[in-house]
Parts: structure tokens; C-alpha cells; sequence
């Protein structure tokens, strides 16, 4: 990697520097569009104590899930337990921090840590346990609450194609969280489907321009889905 150039060659390099304790904002919404193969590689570093930002913690030995097998995962923010029953087992046992944040404030928190906002009112929340301890103040005679951005030592995302620059695109709804978590990381690792060389992407296509991403790297992917419903013929 060199210059502009943000390609890596391997996982490892990809993720060195991660360290014990690091805070991870992660890509994805359920099983879609999340960074596995850099997850899959936090697992085998051994990395412990994070606190991973995402929208969820992934699935029983899946996406994030896989984490929590070793005890990787020190704290989640998260707006869905989901139905990962070793999630629920840690979080019951004491064994596992839990931030539960409503999604959409979710979203907000990592879209204005990385537009350097360290702060924002929201209405979402307010009257319940999520508002408990934080400041509360009204405009135009409703009350809101203070929340705090977030950012990352780290962020993974997930992208369909890229160039070499780092200009990424994401795929339908595999764009969820991931431009988001890809502003939010003082560094930020995109794993893509396809490279492509600068110039070969519109403009107007980029979701993330480059300028955002530290590395980058190929990747294959299983796609699991998460639940898959399907009605009886006849």
C-alpha cells in the first residue's frame, strides 16, 4: 500500500494494529452486508476486551457471534439483541456490557462522530430508561436529550466494488450502517467483492469516497441469511 493506493494483500495487514481494549464500529444490519472475513480475522488475532459498535452482534457462531465464543467482546453498543442466545446468556450472567441505543440514534451517533460532531439532541428516547443520567433540554416545547457521538479506534465495512483509491460502493440494502461506520474509525478497512482501477467507477455511484478509507482489501463471502422463510407449495 502506498500512496494513494489503499489495497493490502492480506487480512493480517489489514487489521494490524489492532490491540486489546480498542474500540470497533462494525458494518451491517443482521447478517447483511457485514465485514466476516475481518470479523473471522479479530477472532483469530485473539484480540480481547473491545467494545464493538454495531447494529447487532451477529448470530450464534456467525458475523459478530463469533467473537463472543472466546469472550472477546468486553462491551456492545447495539439497538438489537437479536437472537444470538450466547449474547443473551453473557448479558444475563454479567459476563458482557450492554449499551442498548435506539437505532436511529445509533445511526446518528456514528454519522456525526464522523463529521467531528461530539454531540446532538434527539427526542427519541426521552421518558424512558435510554434518557436516565443524560441531559434533557426543550425547544419549541419538546423535550430532547444530549447523546453523544461515537468513533472508533477501528471501523470495518463491508462494500460491493471499490477502486484502488478506496472509492467505495455498496450494494442495495448491504449499504445499511456501513457508510456511516466508514466516517466514524480512525481507521477504517473496507473488505469488497471487486477492485477496480481509479476511473472505471461514476462519480456519482461512490457512497464513501476514499478519503475516508485507510485500507482496503478483496474478499470472498458466504452472505449467510440470518432467517429464511419459506411458504409449502400446494
Amino acid at each position: 500500500m502506498s500512496g494513494f493506493d489503499k489495497v493490502v494483500n492480506s487480512y493480517e495487514e489489514a487489521l494490524a494494529g489492532l490491540e486489546d481494549n480498542m474500540t470497533v464500529i462494525a458494518g451491517g444490519f443482521g447478517l447483511c452486508g457485514i465485514p466476516e472475513n475481518l470479523i473471522q480475522q479479530i477472532k483469530v488475532m485473539g484480540t480481547k476486551g473491545l467494545t464493538i459498535v454495531s447494529n447487532n452482534c451477529g448470530v450464534d457462531g456467525f458475523g459478530l457471534g463469533v467473537l463472543l465464543e472466546d469472550k472477546q467482546i468486553r462491551k456492545m453498543i447495539s439497538s438489537y439483541v437479536g437472537e444470538n442466545a450466547m449474547f443473551e446468556k453473557q448479558l444475563l450472567a454479567g459476563e458482557l456490557e450492554v449499551e442498548l441505543t435506539p437505532q436511529g440514534t445509533l445511526a446518528e451517533k456514528m454519522r456525526a462522530g464522523g463529521a467531528g460532531i461530539p454531540a446532538f439532541y434527539t427526542a427519541t428516547g426521552f421518558g424512558t430508561p435510554v434518557a436516565e443520567g443524560k441531559e434533557v433540554r426543550e425547544f419549541n416545547g419538546r423535550s430532547y436529550i444530549l447523546e453523544e457521538s461515537i468513533t472508533g479506534d477501528f471501523a470495518i465495512v463491508k462494500g460491493w466494488k471499490a477502486d484502488r483509491y478506496g472509492n467505495v460502493i455498496y450494494r442495495d440494502t448491504a449499504q445499511n450502517f456501513n457508510p456511516l461506520a466508514a466516517t466514524a474509525g480512525k481507521i477504517t478497512i473496507v473488505e469488497v467483492e471487486e477492485i477496480v482501477e481509479p476511473g472505471k467507477l461514476q462519480p456519482a455511484q461512490i457512497h464513501t469516497p476514499g478519503i475516508y478509507v485507510d485500507r482496503l482489501i478483496l474478499g470472498t463471502f458466504e452472505k449467510r441469511i440470518e432467517q429464511r422463510t419459506v411458504r409449502q407449495s400446494g
